[in-house]
């Protein structure tokens, strides 16, 4: 490791940090941004060090801050600026299509346990690296400005810390890693989220086998409307055709239909929608289905039994959704909320829990318990009382259960989150594939350690079964949640959820567990690559697409067309010795030969080609 230490005179700087309204700036240099400025308006007694060092082509800065006696923070922030050279779309992993290049004076994006991750990459349109930026403070808020400056085209690029206020403490320390080798854009995403979570001492949760079962959420069909034997008829018919876990989603804790969280908070079955639940999970999983339940974490809701209680313990009530949020930094809210998980573990014999709303364990302007000196509060910061008692969760279950299964949805998907669970799940896009697999791509990247699964996949009955066939594979880089109607749909569309959950499930070790390139993220990834030293498998979702199959690598090779075209152009560096083309069912069509070079070849819309190198 090459490494240069660049240390600011402490004693002097703590001189001048006495004096009335001094600012703190200084600069180090690096070879891929430049200079790089930690400024900080109002240090106060607080004294900073910098450390700089170079690890295998990146940059790593270190800003360390420390204070003699137990006092509030500064702000302080951490900006570069280079030439745009090439800079033309920005990833960040709640991104969405195109990944637009934002002006600086389009806003900032704020991170912290239960929102994103301080991971952004400026890249080109050839899917390549230009400068990759990522923050090992995992927990609290970091703002990000990462942007285009209209005057002279220059990207900018601005981390600023405790922005919001902070609990006294006497020393902190944060890295940041630049990365602007001219390598495979993703590569340098994968590795910049491997890194944040070693730097961070954040262990990812285990992750069982499980959890990479194709499952059926009962969401989108029946929202609140869930009631025993129609969950039951549904697990029959997915049981049948290859699901292994089922997720019953809202409704079951209550008789309100209205939407809304008024009622949460008590986590008591219905009697009237689940007559007897325990027996009604012991049918379930007799089936061959692992049951998970999902709860709104952080509500209480305003009809709840349990809303009196813990009046006082609230971060802030949502009107519109007749629920408070509750305050975590309280030691009966985190026992109550773990109690609650690990009762219903035992007493209904759960697999897993979905948990949901992670997000709103958080606050906007004034913290109250700074007016109360944090009375009855064990832990003074909001996203320290989050780990809390997301570990607490975690440790309880998994003594439960060494296999739970535990979901989160994004947006809460940073590495301090995959701490404590092991399925992560694509944000709502009911009917959306496009945003599906854009989801997919950027979890996959910014989240490998865990399972990531689909947003719940749908689509209108009367589609053709091509069109049923595409919206699958375009989850099929992840583990894919179903939510149809199973007792409703054709049989056409049964026909091709089978093939495809077959299909995922013989080639679960290439499309989940092994090596992963998607290509062009800011045309909404039209080609996606995965495999392994036995088999690689390509998708190619937009028609005319031509196709790369190289020579090298495994020697068997799959190309998925979800183009909407019944046609793929394949580009070969070699002749193979044979190839097999396959409709939506998974029927064999055709056998032929192929040369190398561009060849077109007529494959269905939802089929796909079987290449053997020899």
């Amino acid at each position: 490791m090459k490494k240069r230490l660049l240390m600011l005179a402490v004693a002097a700087l703590c001189a001048c940090t006495a004096a009335a309204g001094h600012n703190l700036e200084n600069s180090v240099r690096t070879r891929s941004v430049g200079d790089v400025t930690i400024s900080c308006k109002a240090p106060g007694e607080w004294s900073f060090k910098t450390e700089i060092w170079e690890d295998d082509g990146k940059e790593y800065i270190s800003v360390a801050v420390k204070a003699s006696a137990p006092s509030t923070p500064p702000q302080f922030e951490v900006a570069f600026a280079l030439p745009q050279g090439g800079i033309h779309h920005l990833w960040e992993i709640n991104g969405t299509t195109r990944f637009p290049l934002r002006p600086d004076w389009a806003g900032s994006f704020t991170t912290n346990l239960a929102k994103g991750m301080p991971l952004f990459q400026f890249f080109g349109d050839n899917s390549d690296n230009r400068l990759t930026v990522a923050c090992d403070e995992v927990f609290r808020d970091v703002v990000t400005l990462m942007a285009l400056r209209e005057e002279g085209c220059e990207a900018v690029c601005r981390m600023s810390f405790f922005t919001v206020p902070e609990a006294p403490m006497t020393s902190y320390k944060v890295t940041l890693m630049l990365d602007g080798r001219d390598v495979f854009w993703a590569d340098c995403i994968r590795e910049a989220s491997l890194w944040m979570s070693e730097s961070s001492g954040c262990v990812p949760c285990r992750v069982p086998e499980a959890a990479y079962e194709p499952l059926y959420s009962s969401w989108y069909q029946f929202h609140q409307n869930v009631y025993a034997p129609d969950i039951e008829a549904e697990c029959a018919l997915a049981s049948s055709i290859g699901m292994r876990t089922v997720i019953v989603d809202d409704g079951w804790q209550t008789d309100d239909s209205n939407r809304g969280y008024a009622f949460c908070g008590d986590w008591k079955v219905s009697e009237n929608r689940f007559p007897d639940f325990p027996q009604h999970v012991d049918r379930v999983r007799e089936m061959g289905i692992k049951y998970m339940l999902w709860y709104s974490v952080p509500f209480i809701g305003i009809h709840s039994e349990n809303y009196r209680l813990f009046e006082g313990k609230y971060l802030y009530h949502i009107d519109g959704l007749g629920a408070s949020v509750l305050d975590p930094r309280f030691p009966e809210v985190r026992g109550f909320l773990v109690d609650t998980y690990v009762r219903a573990t035992r007493e209904w014999g759960l697999d897993g829990f979905k948990l949901d709303f992670i997000d709103s364990f958080t606050f906007d302007g004034h913290d109250s318990a700074l007016d109360e000196g944090y009375a009855g509060r064990d832990i003074f910061t909001v996203p320290a009382a989050v780990n809390k008692l997301m570990t607490e969760v975690r440790d309880a279950l998994q003594r439960e259960n060494p296999d739970v299964l535990i979901e989160f949805r994004q947006a809460y998907v940073g590495p301090a989150i995959a701490q404590y669970g092991n399925m992560f799940r694509v944000g709502d896009c009911p009917g959306d594939p496009q945003q599906n697999r854009i989801g997919i791509c950027n979890l996959r990247l910014g989240a490998p350690s865990v399972a990531v699964h689909s947003d719940m996949i749908e689509w209108n009955l009367q589609e053709s079964p091509s069109v049923t066939a595409t919206s699958i594979i375009s989850a099929l880089f992840g583990v894919i949640q179903y939510s149809v109607m199973l007792r409703d749909i054709p049989e056409a569309h049964t026909r091709v959820i089978r093939h495809w959950l077959e299909f995922s499930k013989a080639h679960r070790d290439a499309l989940l567990k092994g090596y992963f390139r998607p290509y062009h993220p800011e045309a909404g990834y039209p080609l996606i690559e995965a495999g392994n030293s036995d088999e690689r498998i390509i998708a190619v979702y937009l028609d005319g697409y031509t196709v790369p199959v190289p020579s090298s690598g495994p020697p068997v090779s799959y190309v998925i067309n979800a183009s909407g075209d019944d046609s793929l152009v394949l580009d070969l560096d070699f002749s193979p010795t044979r190839t097999h083309v396959y409709d939506i069912y998974g029927n064999h069509i055709k056998s032929c030969r192929l040369k190398s070079g561009l060849s077109r070849i007529t494959v269905p819309s939802g089929g796909y080609v079987r290449i053997l190198r020899r």
